[in-house]
């Protein structure tokens, strides 16, 4: 691709942060349409996660491919300098100013500042900023994964990953069966049960590797497969429709989000779908490749700080115009106003001075 940048890839990132931004606009004042339309916002983290899987492992797999290592060193500064910055600085505006929470009750700092928050969150007692917690599931993945591959180098066993993938696929699976026969079903009549449910099938990272390893498996078949490359750059429109059509079969799985077989195979579903959409987004054949839209693009590049700040900026912006009656809609667009803004004061305040510091750590221009 042009820039070395893959443009279908903006569009679906957009489409993630949208999804997700409607998900959570439920839990505040919103339009009956929001309800109804944001039900499966949130496969939009599903989403981020397949595109994680892909670009950071796209990466790893071509330093890989050129140099037969990793540097971990240039990996964990590029990511320290993308991920902790903004991070932290949320975790201020919501340990120091409490009308910043949108919830009353935080969990402690520390499983914040261990990316383990997303174990043993009691989503109901303690749920502020609980998006954190597919935030816990990246770090723990950005850690974890260029070791796995560097024990895959050193023991000759690189080609064998597209087989060995299959493993966290299934692991997933029956640990959320396990989870739910084991957790759920004794509390499925109990007011426990979205506590529980949240607690041992949605949150944990041992039961949501789906996505990422999709991600991971698309990166490893992209750089190591000139087949598989032919395949994808000459049937983009096909990957385009299959996976629209089995993002509709998931959404049919996953109608009531927190049924047995959405618990344990919607994940997975979810994941395919989007993963047969990124091998679209990256086709040079289809339409979602060919056009760099200035406003997808921006979104995307926003969607972490939104991704952050959303839940806060929401809450203030409701609380504050209470006295005005804004209608529904009219208060949707403000909300959205203002979750942009405060993605461009990220942008400005903390992500570019985070990013000169990393190019200097790097010698980088």
């Amino acid at each position: 691709m042009k820039e070395n940048r893959f443009n279908g890839l903006d569009h679906l990132r957009a489409v993630a942060i949208v999804l997700v931004l409607l998900y959570h606009y439920r839990a505040f004042q919103h339009p009956d349409w929001v309800e109804t339309v944001g039900r499966y916002g949130w496969t939009g983290v599903d989403l981020f996660f397949v595109l994680s899987g892909f670009l950071i492992s796209n990466q790893l797999f071509k330093e890989i491919y050129e140099n037969g290592t990793i540097r971990l060193k240039i990996f964990f500064t590029k990511r320290f300098f993308r991920i902790i910055p903004p991070f932290a600085f949320t975790l201020f505006l919501y340990f120091c100013f409490p009308f910043f929470r949108e919830r009353e009750a935080l969990p402690p700092l520390w499983k914040f500042l261990t990316f383990t928050q997303n174990y043993g969150l009691d989503v109901i007692n303690t749920g502020t900023f609980s998006h954190a917690w597919s935030l816990c599931i990246e770090e723990q993945f950005y850690l974890v994964v260029p070791c796995i591959l560097l024990f895959f180098i050193k023991t000759g066993w690189l080609p064998t990953l597209k087989y060995a993938l299959v493993a966290p696929l299934v692991i997933s699976i029956l640990l959320r069966l396990f989870s739910w026969n084991y957790f759920v079903i004794p509390v499925l009549e109990s007011e426990r049960f979205w506590k529980v449910w949240y607690m041992h099938i949605y949150y944990p990272t041992h039961t949501r590797l789906d996505s990422l390893t999709i991600g991971v498996w698309i990166g490893f078949l992209y750089t190591y497969s000139p087949t598989f490359k032919k395949i994808i750059h000459s049937n983009g429109i096909l990957f385009f429709f299959l996976g629209i059509g089995t993002l509709l079969l998931s959404f049919w799985m996953c109608y009531d989000q927190a049924s047995e077989i959405a618990s344990v195979f919607g994940f997975t579903c979810v994941g395919m779908a989007y993963g047969l959409l990124v091998l679209a987004a990256i086709s040079d054949s289809c339409f979602l490749s060919k056009a760099a839209f200035v406003g997808t693009r921006q979104l995307a590049d926003l969607s972490f700080a939104v991704y952050l700040s959303h839940k806060g900026v929401i809450h203030i912006i409701q609380s504050i115009t209470r006295p005005i009656n804004f209608s529904e809609n009219q208060l949707l667009v403000l909300c959205i106003i203002g979750c942009l803004a405060a993605g461009l004061l990220y942008r400005y305040a903390i992500e570019q001075p985070s990013a000169w510091v990393k190019n200097q750590l790097l010698n980088q221009k």
